[in-house]
């Protein structure tokens, strides 16, 4: 879960004076309480804990719970492997975060997607998060709003509970059309996974623990996002950790395919075109 992501308070909490700070300690709560201690080893395997996740949408979608990887390509053959994010992977996804919030699509939501719980198989997740994002892309067109995200890949077995292969998506969801994306995610779901919706396999929060926070308070929401961003980065390699000045480190475990991604209109190419 995502509680406190660093042991001293971030820069962004000094502006404006002390902020008070969301205490829940589920998904998109921060507190300022120091975390643990955390191992300096990134093995390949990994740790237990994140809280299971999903969101959404229309028909047209195969299932991926058959054993097939269906589309994706070479991108997601079974030698195209990773165990961490590397820097170059952290880097493009910090900036995709700042551009998210230049073009007024700051990230309100983190949801956590346990695709293994949900019967999608490894070698299937990466196809299974696109056709997650693009169908919370399309259902917030149609209801007239635009949206950024990224979302990174975990594996994460071991220590008697296997979590297994599992997504963090950071998104830009109005709070209005919360409720409309809330009643479709499971039906979402079961296309997508073609199997029936189980229980916990969603897990979906407002960054800051209330919906419309950016708004109503930007310097706490800006706090929030921060720690919810280092949660998402946990599983970057030693490197990485190290170039970005990362805290909180955890296995991020074997992924098949791409280990993490953007939406278009923040990544590189969009960035560049901007400046």
């Amino acid at each position: 879960m995502i509680a406190a992501a660093m042991s001293k308070t971030p820069q962004s909490a000094r502006h404006g004076g002390a902020l008070k700070l969301h205490r829940d300690c589920g998904f998109g709560g921060v507190s300022i309480a120091p975390l643990p201690p955390q191992s300096p080893a990134n093995p390949p395997i990994a740790r237990t804990g994140t809280a299971l996740a999903i969101n959404y949408l229309t028909s047209g979608v195969a299932a991926l719970s058959a054993g097939g990887t269906g589309r994706g390509g070479a991108r997601n053959r079974a030698d195209r492997e990773s165990h961490a994010l590397t820097a170059a992977q952290i880097g493009n996804l910090k900036a995709a975060e700042r551009h998210a919030e230049k073009i007024g699509l700051p990230f309100t939501r983190m949801i956590s997607i346990h695709w293994q719980a949900a019967g999608v198989p490894l070698a299937g997740m990466a196809k299974a998060t696109y056709r997650f994002t693009d169908l919370l892309t399309k259902a917030l067109a149609r209801h007239g709003s635009g949206t950024a995200w990224l979302w990174t890949h975990e594996n994460v077995p071991g220590n008697g509970h296997d979590k297994g292969g599992h997504c963090h998506l950071l998104a830009h969801v109005p709070a209005d059309l919360v409720p409309v994306v809330t009643a479709l995610q499971r039906g979402w779901l079961r296309r997508i996974a073609g199997q029936p919706y189980r229980a916990r396999v969603i897990h979906s929060k407002p960054i800051g623990g209330r919906l419309g926070l950016e708004a109503g308070n930007p310097d706490l929401h800006a706090v929030n996002l921060e720690a919810a961003l280092a949660y998402v980065l946990k599983g970057a390699s030693l490197e990485a950790a190290s170039q970005f000045g990362l805290e909180r480190l955890e296995p991020g475990g074997r992924v098949i395919g791409k280990r993490c991604g953007t939406s278009q209109n923040i990544g590189a190419k969009a960035r560049n075109a901007k400046d």
